[in-house]
């Protein structure tokens, strides 16, 4: 290794300045030197760093083409071996977060040091965070050179061989290791001196940080059910044949709505799951496994409930961001409430 470290820097094509969603789909390509944000993390790394090439992958196309993005990935890495592999910063972008953590994983197979940086609600913490050193940035890239800032600090370290602290002390997320090392107090000492703190309303810092699940209140019960219109709601990345919206297989930001008015049953010629989480031949053999119409059919003929809601909402809901979850979820329900429909079955997977 060289004085100077060499950096292999990972980018979607939003960051590298090729356009949106309309280029989503592109292959990964490989630029020479720097792009994008890559220019100001070039200035972070100073005289003690180089970026020597930029690999670009669509959020699509790395998410979606997952063995071909990853062998183009590899051969980039094997073709400049780096020092160190930067990805992002990904912020709460969750397919480009997903992809970082893959770019991050590939660079752990081959022996080379890797960080990332992304929001704790990216599905690419969910899925990474043992594999990949994450350093945790907001929602969105207001706090860019911030974020920038971590990532150059640590790549440069990671680059020169040297061993990294523990989350707390060096700014990344915890990935779920626990090392023996030395502390100054007993542990006995160290538990008073917390509650001490606690009681006193002075701050401190658990040593097992435990992050409870938000509690969510339940709907009340719909107490005329017979007069109710229902919706259907499925996560399971039910689309129609071919999916023409292009749903994303997971870590899905958006959602779509398609009609079942004069259908009693749901077809494989014309329907099929894109969801990544699960075994899907069983849903692309019956599609009424993932959004039982046939069953809620029965039921509208038997006077079980005043009628079906003509639409229903589709999404994948593997690795999903809770904010992003939040979101899908209140605009799905307005659009209900609007429509006066009183109850919806969700159907997960």
């Amino acid at each position: 290794m060289g004085d100077k470290v060499r950096a292999l820097h990972y980018l979607n094509q939003f960051f590298a300045g090729i356009g949106g969603e309309e280029k989503a789909n592109i292959p990964v390509q490989v630029i020479e030197g720097v792009t994008g944000p890559g220019r100001a993390l070039q200035q972070k790394l100073g005289e003690a760093g180089t970026i020597v090439a930029t690999v670009v992958g669509g959020d699509n196309y790395v998410n979606e083409e997952r063995d071909d993005a990853l062998t183009a990935i590899k051969q980039a890495i094997q073709t400049y071996n780096p020092d160190v592999i930067i990805a992002g910063p990904a912020f709460n972008a969750g397919r480009y977060g997903l992809a970082c953590g893959e770019v991050c994983r590939l660079a752990a197979e081959h022996d080379i040091p890797s960080v990332t940086a992304m929001y704790h609600e990216n599905p690419g913490v969910l899925e990474h965070v043992k594999v990949a050193y994450i350093v945790p940035t907001s929602e969105s890239a207001t706090d860019m050179m911030d974020a920038l800032d971590s990532l150059a600090s640590l790549a440069l370290r990671m680059g020169r061989g040297e061993n990294l602290g523990p989350a707390e002390a060096e700014g990344y997320m915890h990935r779920g290791i626990r090392r023996d090392g030395l502390r100054d107090q007993t542990a006995s000492v160290r538990a008073v001196d917390m509650l001490t703190a606690r009681l006193n309303d002075d701050p401190f810092i658990t040593e097992l940080p435990i992050e409870m699940p938000e509690t969510v209140e339940p709907a009340p019960p719909v107490t005329d059910l017979q007069g109710a219109t229902v919706a259907l709601v499925t996560t399971g990345g039910l689309v129609p044949k071919g999916n023409p919206d292009r749903l994303v297989r997971g870590g899905a930001s958006e959602f779509f709505r398609y009609s079942i008015e004069g259908l009693t049953t749901l077809s494989s010629d014309d329907w099929e799951s894109v969801h990544r989480g699960f075994y899907t031949n069983i849903v692309n053999q019956n599609p009424d496994y993932i959004l039982p119409l046939n069953v809620m059919r029965e039921m509208e003929e038997a006077g079980e409930f005043r009628d079906l809601y003509p639409w229903f909402f589709s999404t994948s809901g593997v690795g999903t961001a809770v904010a992003e979850s939040k979101r899908m979820g209140e605009e799905m329900a307005q659009e209900m409430k609007e429509a006066g429909v009183r109850a919806c079955v969700l159907v997960a997977t």
